[in-house]
Formats: C-alpha cells, structure tokens, sequence
C-alpha cells in the first residue's frame, strides 16, 4: 500500500508524468478548437468575398475587415498582454532562463482570440505559434496548481510548448526534436523533463489526429533522387542559408523600425497592414494567408520561374510586416511557404537548364523547406523531421538532410543568429535587462508585470 502511495506522490516521477499527459490532452484540445475556429473564418471570409462578385465591392469589404480584425488583434494583445505578440516562443525561452514574467490567463486569452482575428483576417502568419505559446501557458496553469522544482516546473512549460507544435502540425518527433534543439540553453535536461516532452507531445498529436482525422498535413508524391543530384540541393542550401540569414536580419529590422512610431499611434500600421491584406486577398489570394494550403497547390502546379520568384516576395514581404505588426501569430508556416516559392523556382530552372527529371522541381520544394527553416532557426534536425512528417516524403530524407546541413552551415559562416535568440535578446533590450547576463537563479516571477 505504501509502495502504491509513493508511485503518485508529489515528487514521484509518476506523478510528474501524469502531469504531463494532462497538458498533452488538453492542448492538444485547445489547439484542434482554435484551429477549427480558424478555418470556419476562413471559409465565412471567402464565402463572403464569392457573394459580393467581382468589381470594386469586395474589395473595400475586404479591406474594411481585414483592417478592423487586425487593428482588434493588436489592442487586445496591448491592453491584455503585450508579450502574446508574435509567436511567443522567444518569451517561453525567456520564462525557462528566469528573464520574463509569465501570465498565463492573460496570454491564453489575448493569444486565442489576438489570433483568430489576426490569422482569420488573412495576414501571412501561422497558426503554430500561438498554439506553441497556448501550450506553455496551459502547463504553466498546471504546474501554478502543484509544488514542484524550478527544473519541473521548466520542464513541463517545455512539455507545453512542444504539445503546441505537435498538434499544430501533427508532428510530434519534430516538436520533441525542437526542445532538444531550440531551447538546449533554457531547457533542463533531465529523464524526466524529457520524458514529460515526449508524453505530452505523443498526446496532443494524438489529440489533434482522433478529432481532425488528418494525417501528415502536406504529403507530396516523390521518388528517390540520383546522388549526383544532391550536389544541386547542396548548392540550393548554400542559397537558402544566406536568404535565411537576410529574413532573420530584415524582419528585426522592420520591427525596430515599427518601435519608432510614437506608442499612441503603432495601431496605424496594424491598419495599414490590414487595409493591404485584405486587398490581396482579391487580387493575388496566394500571397496571404499562412500557406499551409498553399505549398501542396505550388507543389502540383505548372508555375513559371517569374511567377514563383514573385511570390516569394510578396510572402516574404508579407510575414516580416505581418510579424512586426504586434499581433499574435507565428513564422514557421510562412516560412515553409516562402521556401517552397523559393525551391522550386530553383527546381524549375534546373529542370530546364539541366538534364534532371521533372519531379526534381517537387524534390527541391521539400528540401528547401527545410533548409530555410535550418537556416532561420538554427535547427537543422528539427527541419529534417518537420518537413518529414509534414510531406511524407521519406524518399528524400537524405536530400533534405543535405540542404539543411549546407544551410545551416552557410548561415553560420555569414554570421547569421537564430531568429528566437534575436528575438529574445531584442525582447529583453526593450525591457530594460541586459540579453548576455546569465540566467536569474531566482523562481519564475509570477503574476507581476514589467513596468
């Protein structure tokens, strides 16, 4: 009896894990329910924009909508919490290193309803990025209710985090791969916080694939390449590292340069922003919107290389403002858009210049959404598996694991930094805090904001 006591005690490991599958089950709930509250606005958005037919009309009903959502977006996440902005990841970071306050009944609301405004009103963001922060602030729920360590507590934000990314994209190796990878300076590695990643990740997937009945969200059809070829995706990864390190370096730019504007009117851009989208929702549909719908149509298409080149920078274009506009929203599904653009505008000058197949145009949209994923991250493995489970693709393991290592590789050698780390160091600047101090050994400051 006693044995069977200790097993559920506080500080058991039992008792840690059954903790863990209960942040795995509910945000892999809380996910699937903001996804589908995303795609019912999406499909009452453009069922509207098909009724009002063509001519001026739609266009300033679109416009009209997509600026007041996001304008909505942005003063809900002012007056409710500021750091749900963006994708939160580099906040999570934060909180696991002792440097940001945590709110979690704040950030769960302004980041749930923040993001269906913004993401419903078309800008080009992703939905895993809210979902990531979610699942952080739902363990953080969790582990408020328990005495635990500082190490467990870290540990189960972690396992919340990680559940955010697996539901998102039904990805649960490359959401366990991603706390090994991302947060290797903040997360405290241990059995068990590594195993409380790996539970709540399996659930949350499981979660999200029982009430969605989805797969792999982007599967695409390939074959297996000749070696001769990947000296090609190894040359495309040396492009890809380098764009990677410019998005890294332009979407800081644009959203210091969005800090200059006197606090009082930093809602004209969130404005303007909206006013653009929903423009472009008319006139040029692909150029919105996150993309996950997106890359398996490019992939399928006969796009010529002007055309794909166009697109990519009206996306990329798209997600720096989008991102720098204050809402909630993340970067990895735009990301893998724009990298799709990308490659396979590569793929299709290869094919018309060289003697490969034309299925290598498909090869090198897979691999480039990897590689420029390694290259703005800074996580090469994590890009290998994502883009595996996404597409299926298992064919090209080796292909992808080529780009991605040149691209990392070449970022690194350009001087580029991870996104999330020049994101936090950016965050901490604002606040006041020095970025290169070491972490605090002090306990997570809990429901205190910064001045």
């Amino acid at each position: 009896m006693a044995r069977g006591t200790d097993l559920f005690s506080a500080g058991s490991d039992t008792a840690y894990f059954v903790k863990a599958a209960i942040v795995g089950l509910l945000v892999g709930g809380l996910a699937t329910g903001f996804h589908a509250g995303l795609e019912f606005l999406f499909a009452q958005y453009a069922a509207l924009r098909n009724t009002l037919g063509t001519g001026l009309l739609p266009y300033v009903v679109s416009v009209a909508i997509s600026s007041l959502c996001v304008v909505g977006a942005y003063l809900l996440v002012q007056r409710v919490a500021p750091e749900a902005a963006g994708s939160g990841i580099q906040e999570i970071e934060g909180a696991m290193e002792d440097k940001r306050p945590v709110h979690w009944p704040q950030v769960l609301i302004a980041k749930f309803f923040g993001g269906l405004l913004a993401l419903g009103s078309g800008l080009v963001l992703g939905r895993e990025g809210p979902t990531i922060h979610m699942g952080a602030m739902t363990a953080e729920a969790l582990a408020r209710s328990h005495d635990i360590s500082a190490a467990d507590h870290k540990g189960l934000l972690a396992a919340g985090a990680a559940a955010g990314l697996a539901a998102a994209f039904n990805a649960p190796l490359a959401a366990i791969l991603f706390i090994v990878e991302e947060t290797r300076r903040q997360f405290p590695f241990g059995y068990r916080t590594y195993m409380a990643v790996i539970i709540a990740s399996i659930l949350s997937a499981a979660v999200t694939e029982q009430l969605t009945q989805t797969g792999p969200l982007l599967v695409v059809d390939v074959q297996y390449l000749p070696v001769w070829s990947y000296v090609l995706l190894a040359v495309l990864g040396v492009l890809l590292g380098a764009l990677g390190v410019f998005f890294n370096w332009t979407l800081i730019a644009v959203m210091d340069l969005f800090v200059r504007i006197p606090k009082a009117l930093r809602w004209l851009p969130a404005l303007a922003i909206g006013a653009v989208t929903g423009i472009l929702l008319n006139a040029f549909p692909d150029a919105t919107g996150g993309g996950e719908d997106l890359v398996h149509d490019l992939i399928t298409s006969n796009y010529g290389v002007l055309a794909l080149l166009l697109l990519t920078f009206l996306r990329f274009g798209g997600v720096l403002f989008s991102y720098a506009s204050g809402v909630p929203g993340g970067i990895f599904a735009p990301m893998l858009s724009i990298a799709t653009c990308a490659g396979l505008a590569f793929g299709v000058l290869a094919v018309q210049t060289l003697p490969v197949e034309d299925n290598f145009r498909a090869a090198c949209a897979v691999a480039a959404m990897g590689g420029f994923f390694a290259a703005s991250v800074r996580a090469p493995l994590v890009g290998v598996v994502l883009v595996m489970e996404l597409t299926g693709a298992y064919a090209l393991i080796m292909p992808v694991l080529v780009t991605c290592t040149t691209a990392s590789l070449t970022a690194h050698h350009l001087g580029g930094r991870p996104i999330y780390e020049q994101l936090l160091d950016r965050t901490l600047r604002l606040s006041g805090q020095s970025p290169d101090s070491e972490p605090d050994k002090t306990p997570v400051q809990l429901g205190t904001r910064n001045s």
